[in-house]
């Protein structure tokens, strides 16, 4: 498995799916294209993390900041 290790019990092969569902997918994905405003304007609206889902994520530690030389 590729990416997380974390192993998920969703098994999408298993998920009914119909030619008409496949055909309706792809003229919406054909007709709707954002454009990079759309999409910022779009991730503002979204609202914040919970503090407490911040506070738990992990972060890269003990290591220098990152600086351009001149």
């Amino acid at each position: 498995m590729t990416g997380s290790s974390i192993r998920s019990d969703l098994d999408l092969s298993r998920i009914p799916t119909t030619p008409q569902d496949v055909d309706a997918l792809r003229r919406v994905r054909e007709t709707r294209h954002l454009t990079t405003e759309e999409y910022l304007r779009a991730l503002a609206r979204l609202p914040p993390p919970p503090l407490e889902a911040l506070r738990t994520r992990k972060r890269a530690r003990g290591g220098e900041p990152f600086r351009l030389l001149p």
